[in-house]
Protein backbone atom coordinates (compact mmCIF):
# COMPACT_ATOMS: atom_id res chain seq x y z
CA UNK A 1 0.00 0.00 0.00
CA UNK A 2 1.63 3.08 -0.59
CA UNK A 3 1.13 6.29 1.54
CA UNK A 4 -0.32 9.40 0.41
CA UNK A 5 -0.06 11.63 3.49
CA UNK A 6 2.77 13.73 1.46
CA UNK A 7 1.86 14.57 -1.45
CA UNK A 8 1.66 18.10 -2.84
CA UNK A 9 -0.08 18.73 -5.88
CA UNK A 10 1.28 20.64 -8.79
CA UNK A 11 -1.28 23.26 -8.73
CA UNK A 12 -0.72 24.46 -5.57
CA UNK A 13 3.02 24.87 -5.63
CA UNK A 14 1.99 26.89 -8.72
CA UNK A 15 -0.47 29.23 -7.10
CA UNK A 16 2.45 29.62 -4.48
CA UNK A 17 4.68 30.70 -6.80
CA UNK A 18 2.59 32.77 -9.25
CA UNK A 19 1.80 35.47 -6.18
CA UNK A 20 4.55 36.24 -3.78
CA UNK A 21 3.52 36.69 0.14
CA UNK A 22 4.21 40.30 1.31
CA UNK A 23 6.92 40.01 4.22
CA UNK A 24 5.90 40.94 7.98
CA UNK A 25 6.16 44.00 8.92
CA UNK A 26 5.58 44.98 12.41
CA UNK A 27 2.76 45.66 13.16
CA UNK A 28 1.65 44.90 9.92
CA UNK A 29 -0.72 41.77 9.04
CA UNK A 30 0.61 39.19 6.68
CA UNK A 31 -1.46 38.13 3.30
CA UNK A 32 -2.67 35.54 5.14
CA UNK A 33 -3.92 37.16 8.53
CA UNK A 34 -5.55 39.95 6.04
CA UNK A 35 -7.76 37.96 4.16
CA UNK A 36 -8.71 36.02 7.43
CA UNK A 37 -9.43 39.40 9.29
CA UNK A 38 -11.50 41.09 6.27
CA UNK A 39 -14.42 38.24 6.22
CA UNK A 40 -15.08 39.50 9.46
CA UNK A 41 -15.74 43.03 8.23
CA UNK A 42 -18.97 41.82 6.50
CA UNK A 43 -20.11 39.19 9.60
CA UNK A 44 -22.66 39.86 12.00
CA UNK A 45 -20.90 41.17 15.75
CA UNK A 46 -17.47 41.20 13.50
CA UNK A 47 -17.23 36.95 13.57
CA UNK A 48 -14.05 35.67 12.39
CA UNK A 49 -14.19 32.18 10.37
CA UNK A 50 -12.63 29.04 11.00
CA UNK A 51 -12.22 27.94 7.26
CA UNK A 52 -10.89 29.64 4.21
CA UNK A 53 -13.10 29.62 0.93
CA UNK A 54 -12.00 26.49 0.21
CA UNK A 55 -12.91 24.95 3.25
CA UNK A 56 -9.73 24.30 5.00
CA UNK A 57 -9.47 25.34 8.29
CA UNK A 58 -7.88 28.66 9.35
CA UNK A 59 -4.15 28.36 11.11
CA UNK A 60 -4.26 28.28 14.71
CA UNK A 61 -0.65 29.93 14.15
CA UNK A 62 -2.37 32.71 12.31
CA UNK A 63 -5.19 33.15 14.70
CA UNK A 64 -3.15 33.54 17.60
CA UNK A 65 -0.82 35.85 16.07
CA UNK A 66 -4.24 38.14 15.04
CA UNK A 67 -5.04 37.60 18.96
CA UNK A 68 -1.37 38.92 20.23
CA UNK A 69 -1.66 42.03 17.85
CA UNK A 70 -4.83 43.06 19.16
CA UNK A 71 -6.83 42.18 15.61
CA UNK A 72 -9.00 39.82 16.80
CA UNK A 73 -10.57 38.51 20.17
CA UNK A 74 -11.55 34.86 21.38
CA UNK A 75 -15.25 35.12 21.12
CA UNK A 76 -17.66 32.38 22.09
CA UNK A 77 -16.71 28.72 23.12
CA UNK A 78 -17.72 25.96 21.45
CA UNK A 79 -19.21 23.24 23.30
CA UNK A 80 -18.87 20.57 20.28
CA UNK A 81 -15.33 21.68 19.31
CA UNK A 82 -13.55 23.15 22.89
CA UNK A 83 -10.05 23.39 20.52
CA UNK A 84 -11.86 25.34 17.86
CA UNK A 85 -11.25 29.42 18.65
CA UNK A 86 -14.22 31.20 17.43
CA UNK A 87 -13.33 35.13 17.35
CA UNK A 88 -14.55 38.22 16.12
CA UNK A 89 -12.78 41.13 15.32
CA UNK A 90 -12.03 44.22 17.63
CA UNK A 91 -11.56 47.78 16.70
CA UNK A 92 -7.94 47.67 15.97
CA UNK A 93 -8.57 45.55 13.75
CA UNK A 94 -11.20 46.87 11.53
CA UNK A 95 -9.10 49.97 11.68
CA UNK A 96 -6.42 48.25 9.58
CA UNK A 97 -8.99 48.54 6.33
CA UNK A 98 -10.56 52.07 7.54
CA UNK A 99 -7.33 53.91 8.40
Amino acid sequence: MEARANVVHLDDVRRRQARPLRTRVQGQPTDVQMAWLRRGLSEPGGKLPLFDETGRRYSERTIRSCIDQGWAEPWLENPIKPDWLVCRLTRQGREIFTG
